[in-house]
């Protein structure tokens, strides 16, 4: 998603970076997780958070869920990391900061963001200016999905090794794209190497909500239409599953984010939890 005046990111990457920084702001330790670079890069205005999407209460749910997914994916990279897997591939990779946070467990990696053209040249100018510069271990991969550009050949190019797994996320894309591009993309991951996992959010139909969240949502997809950016995929969790083993995976898991709520709230005194409405697909090759 492009801002096409600008190259810089859509405001979905913005908020999402926003929201991360508003868990550490405005929430009470221990927090889930610490990012507040992803503000630094996209340097909003001084009022930014008096802006509607970032009311501190009416966005607590949305804002727990962004940190849930972040850190489940921060705890998977560590984990795959530990079996001996090297190479982590990040889909739509936005405003994502795990190498700025954590250079030393991210330089034993080789770590490809792969997003639009002109969103890569815009972070890449913003590292740059903000003195963290693109280590040789950090590849941006720019890919033009709109002119349908293969993004493995380009993953390929940038120094990708086809033969070895992989850890290959994609967070907060599916909802954006048709149900055949998705199962597409499905295939193509489970044609990578033996021992590859994938990680892919996507979001429930409405009436798998919990009641209290429904309204949130239905603002959210309303504001997504609005920018431009309609939700038009919905995925039930035997659906996604069903999906994914038909595009060749040998394992598939759905992870619930209620899951995630346990994992990482439950000892919580401030009532924080993450709204439902977005789960996970675990998929490996």
């Amino acid at each position: 998603m492009v801002d096409e005046q600008t190259g810089a990111p859509d405001s979905t990457a913005v908020r999402t970076a926003l929201w991360r920084a508003m868990h550490v702001q405005a929430d009470p330790p221990p927090h889930v997780l610490e990012d507040e670079i992803g503000l630094r890069l996209a340097a909003p205005d001084a009022d930014w958070r008096r802006r509607p999407d970032m009311d501190p209460d009416a966005t607590r749910g949305f804002r727990a869920a962004m940190v849930a997914r972040a850190r489940f994916i921060e705890d998977l990279i560590d984990e795959q990391a530990e079996r001996g897997v090297t190479q982590y591939v990040i889909l739509g990779a936005g405003l994502d900061t795990f190498a700025q946070r954590r250079p030393e467990a991210a330089s034993r990696l080789r770590i490809f963001e792969v997003d639009q053209p002109g969103p890569q040249a815009w972070k890449r100018h913003r590292l740059e200016e903000l003195g963290y510069g693109v280590p040789d271990w950090l590849h941006l991969v720019p890919v033009d999905f709109e002119a349908s550009e293969d993004w493995l050949k380009q993953l390929a190019a940038a120094g990708f090794d086809a033969g070895g797994p992989a850890v290959i996320v994609s967070t907060g894309v599916t909802m954006y794209l048709t149900k055949d591009a998705t199962a597409a993309t499905l295939r193509q991951i489970a044609g990578l190497a033996p021992g590859s996992t994938l990680a892919m959010t996507f979001l429930l139909p409405t009436e798998l909500l919990d009641a209290a969240d429904r309204p949130g949502f239905r603002a959210s997809k309303e504001g997504a239409q609005a920018a431009g950016t309609p939700f038009i995929s919905f995925y039930t969790p035997p659906e996604m599953l069903e999906l994914a083993r038909a595009a060749g995976f040998n394992d598939v898991r759905h992870v619930a984010g209620a899951s995630l709520a346990e994992r990482y709230f439950a000892d919580r005194t401030d009532g924080l939890r993450p709204s439902s409405g977005e789960d996970l697909l675990l998929a490996t090759t």
